[in-house]
């Protein structure tokens, strides 16, 4: 009996827990569902009455701005490639620049419509006194030209947005008269230039430089020439083959050394091929210092070996050495009258294209600022600027 009783209330205790078990569950649910009936409400009533809805744009919007790096990325396109530089200050170093500026497509013809410009290169100690002049020069011409300015490291312009030579100046260094820095600037304003890949004809001119034509003539005249124009001759004398240096051979050699103004109009294919030498360059850098003027020779001698057949063998910048001196003659406002720029025009007879012309000139150096005014009232009589 003891041990029947003991068995029935062993049952009793295994029996009662289990009966709680499920009461306490449902418990335990009405909790949990009561409590996401009071969250659906409170969350009904804020979205209505505080708008939280108002953040979620706001939050999308910020998580669009952030920048995703893609696994994949499209391709470039074409015009990535040909688009010109929106702005020429870069971070390159000059041998960055010009291995970029070196590379050239293979292929001649052009799969697009490329419509050829100038590029106007203006080697400059700071100011452009002439820059009005040259203003009224580029002015209707758009889309045909490029300006591009190295002027000393410290030089800051102050052109008005409206001007041609606004935000036209490129990463300079100094440029020395007669030593390599000259023509490294020289190369450093081509290989700029290079970048823009519609730019097809290049020309240095100098802050005392003044055009003689107006823009159509000067497009037309090179836009048709077979040949570039660089002077390059073989001149004997202190100043001439007594500039050369035995040192330099067998790159070059006594009778490759040419002579020639340091002012140019080439085309493309010759201003890749400045930008991309290294077979001259250190050459010239090391055995053609003062008195060897390097700007009258490096570029000069080069090409003469190289492409001696793609050059007029002339400049188109007129100059006057008659004075003497090492520089030449400066023209200042007593200077500027008809007469002159007659003179000038009938000062000789050259080659265009093998048949011989009177347009030999289509810029002209030095002018004084003080020439400025009188240029500006002759520009549309004399010079066809209107």
């Amino acid at each position: 009996m003891a041990v029947e009783e003991g068995k029935d209330l062993g049952v009793t205790l295994r029996i009662n827990p289990s009966r709680l078990f499920p009461l306490r569950l449902l418990q335990f649910f009405l909790v949990f569902l009561a409590l996401g009936l009071g969250l659906s409400v409170f969350s009904m009533f804020t979205v209505r009455y505080l708008k939280v809805q108002n953040f979620v744009p706001v939050t999308q919007t910020i998580l669009e701005q952030l920048p995703v790096k893609h696994c994949y990325e499209e391709p470039h396109s074409l015009e990535s490639w040909i688009r010109p530089p929106s702005k020429l200050m870069h971070t390159m170093n000059d041998s960055e620049l010009l291995w970029r500026a070196s590379l050239a497509p293979r292929i001649k013809t052009y799969p697009f419509k490329r419509v050829p410009k100038i590029a106007f290169m203006f080697l400059t100690k700071g100011p452009l006194p002439m820059a009005p002049l040259w203003e009224r020069f580029f002015k209707g011409h758009e889309g045909l030209y490029s300006i591009y300015v190295h002027s000393m490291p410290s030089y800051e312009p102050h052109f008005p947005s409206s001007s041609v030579f606004y935000q036209r100046q490129i990463p300079s260094q100094v440029a020395e008269w007669g030593r390599m820095s000259m023509c490294t600037a020289e190369r450093r304003l081509l290989a700029n230039a290079l970048l823009d890949i519609s730019n097809e004809w290049f020309i240095l001119l100098s802050e005392a430089c003044i055009p003689l034509n107006n823009f159509s003539i000067v497009y037309r005249y090179i836009s048709r020439s077979r040949y570039s124009f660089m002077g390059s001759f073989d001149e004997d004398g202190p100043y001439g083959r007594g500039r050369y240096n035995e040192n330099m051979a067998p790159e070059v050699n006594l009778s490759d050394w040419r002579k020639g103004s340091q002012w140019f109009e080439i085309n493309r294919m010759l201003a890749v091929r400045i930008v991309e030498d290294t077979t001259y360059f250190p050459k010239f850098n090391e055995f053609c210092t003062p008195a060897c003027y390097v700007d009258e020779h490096y570029f000069q001698t080069m090409l003469s070996i190289e492409t001696p057949h793609l050059l007029a063998n002339r400049t188109l910048t007129y100059v006057d050495w008659s004075r003497g001196g090492a520089h030449p003659a400066t023209f200042g406002k007593n200077d500027i009258k008809k007469e002159f720029f007659k003179k000038i025009s009938e000062s000789k007879t050259c080659l265009y294209n093998n048949q011989p012309t009177t347009l030999c000139y289509l810029f002209a150096r030095k002018f004084a600022p003080s020439a400025l005014e009188p240029l500006l009232e002759l520009a549309s009589d004399v010079l066809g600027i209107s």
